[in-house]
């Protein structure tokens, strides 16, 4: 925690953040708005949303489709879209989002983009792509889980994601199981 307060701090998010309307903002470690992954279609394959600014599925598909069609077509990073700070990366027949507020620091927004990025790559095997995605699912909600939590920014470092994503796993007996494994004997009741 303390390597991402002195982050937001040379970053220039703390002490204070500039609103436009009313000069100073008190700060908040509640960065990350949500962050998705979406197909070459601009389907949703993975998504976290930490507030109510999208309160319904169907209000934040709509976004991820409006935010899909502004950024297949960019080379870009960044993307302001609907009063929000959106960093991006592309990866074979995947896109991977990360969205802050409109104030955010888009060098925070873009350390979490990477780390994801970086901690995917490792737990799907050098192999971002969708097939491989959707066959690990479970890994990859644990690696947002372990970066983001509640909106609040936990690691931004993917060797620290990755040893606590693994950990996880090996600890809970899941590595060479899936879960439905691990539950179907536990669902039969004896005779």
């Amino acid at each position: 925690m303390c390597r991402i307060l002195r982050t937001l701090w040379e970053c220039g998010s703390l002490p204070w953040i500039k609103s436009r309307s009313s000069g100073l903002q008190e700060p908040s470690l509640y960065t990350v708005k949500a962050i998705f992954i979406l197909d070459n279609d601009g389907q949703r394959l993975l998504a976290k949303y930490y507030d109510d600014t999208f309160p319904s599925i169907k209000e934040q598909k709509a976004f991820e489709k409006n935010v899909f069609n502004k950024t297949n077509r960019t080379d870009s990073e960044i993307a302001f879209f609907g009063g929000m700070t959106i960093v991006y990366k592309s990866s074979i027949d995947l896109f991977l989002y990360v969205v802050g507020s409109s104030q955010e620091n888009e060098l925070m927004l873009m350390s979490v983009l990477t780390c994801l990025f970086d901690s995917l790559n490792h737990v799907l095997r050098r192999n971002i792509e969708k097939r491989s995605l959707v066959e690990n699912m479970d890994g990859a909600f644990l690696v947002v889980d372990e970066i983001v939590d509640g909106g609040v920014i936990l690691e931004n470092d993917p060797q620290q994601v990755i040893q606590k994503v693994n950990f996880r796993v090996e600890d809970s007996g899941l590595s060479e199981q899936s879960v439905a494994q691990v539950l179907l004997p536990r669902l039969i009741l004896p005779a």
